[in-house]
């Protein structure tokens, strides 16, 4: 009898402590809900268990399914707060500072994570002065799910664009939130769900890629555990074991101030070592200057600007290391502790490392140390020494697979769980992984789009997107470009309604695939949300190719989104503008601006039939721009 009380007992406390009502990550203090809508509200509960909330003086009330699941909707709520929300089930759960006002998912890869901490030179001022309260992010960590759509996240807060707590923010959906909430003065909530260097179909629902079989193809074979292992295990390749570093093997170690360097070559800092009289190399390059530091630097604290290195690098000041970065992307940006710097000689030693490509230290970046208002430049010469070369690598085949690049894999663990958050609209930052299947990209986004639509079943949500800005070299020449295609694509993409494209064609960097200037993407962002989701009467977008028309040996362009008048931004006659025959062999064009169009024109071409405008990976000089002060987008007429 007493064991049989004991199992009563345990299976009583067992089925009670199931019958917690439990809520979605998404759903917590702080939030910040949709205004004016219907809002979804759902959770975990006990199989057929009544649940009951509490809002704003009334009662809702639900029954969980058999599998424990429940969902109910709240009337329209207009903007404000805070308000209090008690879910109540056999336990009660108690929501507090929730805000009523306007919620955007914003999506894509690295130029949408990259976040104000990284930028925390360039928006320094912003930082320090960030004091929006009703400016709330949701940030998703970096998941992945290839066996399909996941019902919640593992963490997550809601966090405000107060103070220190604004650096984890997504540079351009804060700037956008920012211009919002200065127009309407309504909290803006951010859910940011964004992974660097992933293609657009880890975005995408199995069912949104259904007019894709090789990608179904794929997603199908991902759910199968052993087809991966399998994968996985599979032979990367006969790499020969890597050498020991010579630098780290000697002892004193290179970057010790007791080493003396023997054999040690000149080298040109910024700059790649092979345009430097190193050929083809992938290994460990040492670099070294002895830097004299004046007595208003010595014991106080610094940083250390080494600009952008190709791949890896460790500082080390006076035989300590100050910093480290394991990949290229990140502008280096290293802080000096207050007891490292001494009056006289210091020796700066830079450890680098290469893997594919060029390697070194990439131009037109900042290299500095300062402190106070002392700076030193470290730009020049300095000595380097091979460390070690890595063996090139022989047969073999991939060592596994990304998941996070994965079809589906990213929407599964990233997107499901908030499909029934009830939101304002899109923003989408993304197509630099994408830049080598640039004709299939107007497709995949397309799909994105009316995926996610179907997804929220809250009709034609708008979608926002920027457009890639300029990246890589200046080519002086009209050449062919799978940036430029893929930009098509993106202008192409307007043809889904409801949609509104952020032109940032000027905004780019031809050594930085991440652009500093974030504040003005964000704003162009939020200036198609004033459009096209508060329906205001506003020229949002620069001028967009509409037609032209041949005249003699002339070709005459009409643009949309003219607004007050074309203009160039530098005074100057139109530039970026290419012409060709039938033949289709560009050269470049003289252009003028008549009226609400564009002339162009070269004598040597006497019938003209194509035009190209900033038709390349980073156009040297696209100028044409609309009196708002907003560029045309790059197009062409020969596609």
């Amino acid at each position: 009898m007493k064991k049989l009380i004991t199992i009563s007992l345990t299976l009583f406390i067992t089925l009670n402590s199931s019958a917690q009502v439990k809520l979605p990550q998404l759903i917590r203090d702080s939030m910040i809900l949709q205004r004016d809508e219907k809002i979804n509200l759902w959770g975990w509960a006990s199989p057929n268990e009544k649940v009951s909330v509490r809002f704003n003086g009334k009662a809702y009330k639900t029954t969980a399914d058999k599998g424990g699941n429940w969902k109910l909707q709240l009337p329209p709520t207009k903007a404000g707060g805070p308000y209090t929300m008690d879910i109540i089930a056999s336990n009660k759960v108690t929501l507090r500072e929730i805000l009523f006002g306007d919620v955007w998912f914003c999506s894509g890869q690295s130029n949408m994570v990259h976040q104000m901490n990284i930028h925390d030179v360039t928006y320094a001022r912003e930082i320090a002065e960030a004091n929006y309260p009703q400016i709330r992010q949701f940030w998703i960590p970096t998941l992945t799910s290839l066996q399909g759509p996941q019902s919640d996240l593992p963490t997550g807060n809601w966090k405000p664009a107060v103070g220190e707590e604004v650096r984890p923010f997504s540079a351009v959906a804060y700037f956008f939130a920012k211009k919002i909430y200065e127009k309407y003065k309504v909290p803006v909530g951010i859910i940011n769900a964004s992974v660097g260097g992933t293609p657009i179909q880890a975005w995408t629902s199995e069912q949104g890629l259904k007019d894709f079989p090789a990608l179904l193809t794929t997603i199908g074979k991902n759910k199968d555990t052993a087809y991966i292992n399998s994968f996985n295990r599979r032979p990367t390749g006969n790499r020969p074991p890597t050498p020991v570093d010579a630098g780290m093997a000697a002892s004193p170690k290179w970057y010790d101030p007791a080493y003396t360097p023997k054999g040690w070559r000149m080298i040109n800092v910024p700059g790649y070592w092979e345009d430097q009289g190193i050929r083809d190399l992938n290994g460990v390059v040492w670099y070294r200057r002895e830097i004299t530091i004046p007595a208003s630097m010595a014991g106080k604290p610094a940083k250390v600007f080494l600009g952008r290195i190709v791949d890896a690098d460790e500082l080390y000041i006076n035989g300590k290391q100050v910093g480290n970065t394991t990949y290229q992307y990140p502008q280096r940006r290293y802080n000096v502790p207050s007891d490292l710097l001494k009056a006289g000689k210091n020796i700066f030693v830079v450890r680098v490392t290469n893997t594919n490509g060029k390697g070194g230290f990439v131009p037109d970046k900042p290299y500095c140390i300062f402190s106070g208002a002392d700076t030193i430049d470290l730009k020049g010469y300095w000595e380097y020494k091979v460390g070690v070369v890595f063996p090139p690598v022989s047969g073999g085949g991939p060592g596994g697979i990304s998941a996070q690049n994965q079809p589906a894999a990213l929407y599964n663990a990233m997107v499901a769980p908030e499909i029934n958050y009830t939101i304002k609209g899109f923003c989408w930052y993304q197509g630099e992984a994408d830049t080598w299947q640039p004709r299939q990209y107007e497709k995949l986004m397309a799909a994105l789009i009316n995926d996610w639509r179907n997804k929220w079943q809250q009709g034609t949500l708008p979608f926002l997107f920027v457009q890639l800005p300029g990246f890589m070299e200046y080519n002086y020449l009209p050449s062919e470009s799978n940036w430029a295609g893929l930009r098509e694509s993106q202008l192409k993409s307007l043809a889904v309604p409801n949609t509104g494209m952020a032109v940032a064609i000027d905004l780019g960097e031809w050594n930085d695939i991440h652009p500093d200037n974030k504040k003005d993407v964000g704003e162009r962002l939020a200036l198609a949300a004033l459009k096209l989701a508060y329906k205001e009467d506003l020229v949002y977008s620069g001028p967009l190719y509409e037609s032209s028309a041949i005249e003699g040996k002339k070709i005459v362009i009409s643009f949309t989104n003219t607004g007050s008048g074309l203009m160039t931004n530098d005074s100057e006659a139109p530039s970026s503008f290419a012409i060709a025959g039938e033949d289709k062999k560009f050269v470049w064009a003289s252009a003028k601006i008549e009226g609400n169009k564009v002339v162009v024109w070269n004598d040597a071409v006497a019938n003209p039939k194509y035009v190209r405008y900033a038709w390349a990976d980073n156009p040297l000089d696209p100028n044409l721009f609309n009196k708002e002060g907003l560029p045309a987008s790059p197009f062409r007429t020969d596609n």
